[in-house]
């Protein structure tokens, strides 16, 4: 099992970009505006680059100016997800996107935009390239999830068949690894798959 660079990041497929500077217009994160500045504040270097990057629009409304069919694309896509909180919400837009959606930072920019989108769960921009590729690299880890809770219906079988403590140890010992697994996808619905 390698690295999530291994696994990932150097597998997306770069040349799907069709550097339509969508991804830089509008843009949200994980976390409150205001949770993101301490974050900074006390070092964490992906809030540094993030807010080194992009700035705040004033409002909802404001960033639908620049692009509604992406800021309505996010808030549907966290609204599927149960992850949208509107007064949590910020939308952002990048300080470097020059007017041709060339990138004035690009040869300097940072890991944040040397990776995107760093993940088969990230929100891309309606007509991105990614967007099918994202599917199907989500659909990969679904199908895991799924594999893994087969075979928590197949420790369970094999608990009931031994009476061994030492077997049973270790059946715990592996479920736990499993279920650990499955919650690190609950965000995205891996109690559904």
């Amino acid at each position: 099992m390698g690295s999530y660079e291994e696994n990932y990041l150097s597998k997306r497929p770069q040349h799907l970009c069709k550097m339509c500077g969508k991804c830089c217009r509008v843009v949200t994160a994980p976390m409150p505006y205001e949770k993101l500045k301490q974050m900074a504040k006390e070092g964490n270097q992906g809030a540094i680059d993030f807010l080194f990057l992009f700035v705040p629009y004033n409002s909802i409304y404001e960033a639908r100016k620049a692009d509604a069919g992406i800021v309505d694309n996010i808030i549907n896509r966290l609204k599927e997800d149960g992850n949208y909180v509107e007064h949590d919400m910020t939308f952002y837009r990048c300080r470097f996107l020059q007017p041709d959606n060339l990138c004035g930072n690009y040869e300097n920019r940072p890991t944040l935009c040397r990776y995107f989108p760093s993940s088969p769960w990230a929100i891309v921009p309606p007509g991105c390239g990614f967007e099918g590729w994202l599917f199907w690299k989500r659909e990969e880890d679904k199908q895991k999830i799924r594999m893994a809770k087969e075979e928590l219906l197949e420790l369970e079988l094999l608990r009931m068949r031994t009476k061994d403590e030492d077997t049973l140890k270790k059946i715990s010992a592996v479920e736990q690894k499993i279920h650990r697994n499955i919650e690190l996808y609950t965000k995205y619905g891996s109690e559904n798959w």
